[in-house]
């Protein structure tokens, strides 16, 4: 008997949210600790549940504005069923509710986490990675079941019309933009204002319950790197997919070319099933990895989280060879596929050590900027700016040998077919982001832990509780960074794939609709398919969409920091005042206006939405309809190019300023109330909204771009003004 790979998808899936439901029960059994710790965290889940409700107002009517324009514009005049706004639809939905749900989980877990910490490292480490999971879960098996479910009902849309996939990502990453956008906002507006003014001015600790903006900040913990994050990596997860699932639908509608061994085993659409096969291996992997986090663990925390991905990695790998065996029934192909999933595995594990030499304090990188601090906030920032940008060089190696040798991999294994060979890159994509589900769970853990360690500051607990939240939050911000690296390999390496599954698109579109005349290629003959357009650095519309692609992730990330700019400066003026005008803040007599710094924040962080948003979503239809395709194909490029190493720089940087004042106040350099830490206090605020709004919204950016670029690519080839 045959097996349906696509109720294996669907198996896996319900795996990952079964065990998220199992995480949850056993995190909600554990202690929430004194009423005064319970009474914080309320506060913070009561702002973070109210900010995601007024969110979800002001997105809801985007989303359903966007998903009626694809049904007129798209689904009608190519008979697609409305299959394009559905999958914009579930994409949507399901990215918000990734999102939400992760986030519920985190908020009650870091009062949890803190109480736990009473008992020792060991237990304060797993209560928070369980929470943690919940999210990995949930991301991972809401992408999974979305993906596979669509197939399952549109299978003959998706083969006949492959760009129908596209709106399943598109959707998820136009959600998750403004999750991480307003996310990001909202966090780091907070955070700003509070250190400034608390650590900086009025010389108290972090977390200290007199500051104003204290439930803020950990209410921003939630928005922006729970929420915000799990809908980040969900669209990388779905995009990813997405674009390994078209290009496999794309090799079979063009099957000329490729070796006989391998169309014997690729009849069944198993090209289009393998991305779905191997997120399951990464949903087992995940899992298995997962239970090495135990409360026997009594040191060295980062080395635990280490060997969990490990071990995930380890076990993903071997459950890729047996259903990759499987589904190309042992064919020679399956190896070539295999050895495309290690390069992408590998990746993952590369990567994240890149990203944490560059941010971790045990590292030199961050040591150096500690050591600059001595001398003012000026040599704080350069040397931070500078570690940065050096970490954009070990990236882009390990982006170059991947993107080269998951290439060859396929290309040679296919007899030199060019569209195998993007396919098996994108093979390794998928492979990486398989990991999502314990990538998750070890970024989740950085909030939890951040906002664990505010609750112990706040509720007063001992000195001892607050040593052992203070080194997870420390770890948690390197997690956090090796997160956002993750996420921005992701795009470059799926950017790849989606950029190829635009050019097939483009020139399908052509033929389909007859258009060679429109854009001055040969006419089809007896002999011949017609000419196809090509992408060449020698036309100026490509080169123009380079310099206009190349310009976006500046200009967003511009739009971005002036938001958190204008929205700190307001938060630093609420706070100085209620220094001022409340009798007893400093006494702690006087109780602050806490809702009032998260009504700032709330309102900065919708308001500003819009303009990032839509330059992301105007820019590239305004450059499709009026310079055509081969522009819009250049600006793709250029975003991702210089999108990728913007990321990098910001999210890199920013984790090391973190990081460097966190070193100094573990006692070094003269530790806390120094003119040393103050300076490290100016670059880490300057950090704040670098690896926290900017750079992590680059990811969604790139994703943005792509997707809509495909959802209406039949649209700008048929309309399109000056080509």
């Amino acid at each position: 008997m045959s097996i349906d790979y696509s109720l294996v998808a669907v198996g896996g899936a319900v795996l990952a949210l079964v065990y998220a439901v199992v995480l949850i029960f056993n995190v909600r059994s554990q202690d929430s600790g004194t009423p005064r710790m319970q009474e914080i965290a309320g506060a913070v889940r009561e702002g973070a549940n109210a900010f995601l409700s007024r969110e979800y107002k002001v997105i809801a009517p985007v989303a359903v504005i966007v998903a009626v324009a694809i049904y007129l514009l798209i689904d009608l005049p190519l008979g697609t069923g409305g299959s394009t706004a559905v999958g914009f639809s579930v994409g949507a939905g399901l990215s918000a509710f990734a999102g939400y749900t992760g986030m519920a989980i985190t908020v009650r877990t870091s009062s949890k986490t803190a109480e736990a910490a009473k008992k020792g490292l060991g237990d304060a480490l797993t209560v928070s990675f369980r929470g943690g999971s919940v999210m990995g879960m949930a991301v991972v098996g809401f992408g999974l079941l979305g993906l596979s479910l669509f197939y399952i009902a549109y299978q003959g849309a998706i083969t006949s019309n492959p760009a129908t996939m596209a709106g399943l990502g598109f959707g998820a990453s136009l959600i998750a933009m403004f999750m991480r956008v307003s996310g990001g906002i909202y966090t780091k507006a907070a955070d700003v204002g509070a250190d400034l003014v608390g650590k900086v001015e009025a010389n108290i600790p972090e977390d200290d319950p007199r500051n104003p903006a204290v439930i803020a900040d950990n209410v921003g913990d939630n928005v922006g790197d729970c929420a915000g994050m799990g809908a980040d990596i969900y669209e990388s997860f779905v995009v990813t997919a997405v674009a390994a699932i078209i290009l496999g639908a794309l090799i079979d509608l063009d099957k000329a070319g490729l070796p006989s061994a391998i169309l014997s085993v690729i009849s069944s659409n198993q090209l289009i099933l393998y991305p779905l096969v191997l997120g399951v291996g990464g949903i087992i992997g995940s899992i298995v990895g997962g239970f090495y986090i135990r409360r026997s663990i009594k040191s060295k925390p980062m080395q635990a989280l280490n060997i969990a991905l490990l071990i995930a990695a380890v076990v993903t790998i071997v459950l890729d060879a047996l259903l990759g065996g499987a589904l190309f029934q042992g064919a020679a192909v399956s190896y070539w596929f295999l050895g495309s999933a290690i390069v992408g595995v590998v990746v993952v594990v590369v990567i994240e050590n890149v990203a944490d030499y560059f941010t971790s304090y045990t590292h030199n990188p961050v040591k150096q900027i500690s050591e600059a601090s001595q001398t003012g906030a000026a040599t704080n920032f350069l040397a931070g700016f500078s570690t940065g940008l050096t970490s954009t060089a070990p990236s882009a190696l390990v982006l170059v040998l991947a993107i080269l040798v998951s290439y060859y991999i396929g290309y040679y294994a296919s007899g030199g077919n060019l569209l195998m060979g993007v396919y098996s890159t994108a093979v390794a994509t998928m492979a990486e982001l398989s990991l999502t589900g314990v990538i998750m769970s070890i970024d989740s853990f950085g909030p939890i832990t951040d906002n664990a360690n505010g609750i112990a500051e706040m509720a007063g607990l001992e000195g001892k509780v607050r040593d052992v939240t203070d080194e997870l939050d420390a770890i948690g911000n390197t997690t956090k960074a090796t997160t956002k690296a993750f996420a921005v390999m992701s795009a470059a390496l799926a950017a790849v794939s989606i950029f190829e599954a635009f050019q097939n698109e483009v020139n399908r579109q052509i033929a389909l609709h007859n258009l060679f005349s429109k854009y001055s290629l040969a006419l089809p003959t007896a002999g011949s398919v017609g000419g196809t357009l090509e992408f060449t650095l020698t036309d100026p519309h490509v080169i123009v969409g380079l310099f206009v692609g190349g310009l976006l992730p500046f200009f967003f990330s511009a739009f971005l920091i002036q938001a958190v700019s204008r929205a700190a400066m307001k938060m630093v003026t609420e706070v100085r005042r209620q220094f001022k005008e409340i009798p007893g803040i400093m006494e702690g007599t006087g109780k602050p206006d806490y809702a009032k710094c998260v009504d700032i924040s709330t309102q900065a962080a919708l308001r500003e939405l819009a303009k990032p948003a839509a330059l992301a979503v105007l820019t590239p239809l305004a450059v499709g309809f009026l310079l055509g395709p081969l522009a819009l194909g250049g600006l793709l490029i250029g975003s991702v190019v210089s999108g990728v190493y913007l990321a990098f720089t910001m999210t890199n940087s920013g984790g090391a300023w973190d990081n460097a004042k966190k070193y100094i106040e573990t006692g070094q350099l003269g530790g806390k109330g120094t003119p040393t830490h103050a300076a490290a206090v100016m670059g880490d605020t300057v950090g704040d909204p670098f690896k926290d709004t900017a750079g992590p919204a680059i990811n969604s950016l790139i994703k943005v771009l792509n997707t809509i670029s495909i959802v209406f690519v039949s649209a700008i080839v048929i309309y399109a003004l000056f080509v």
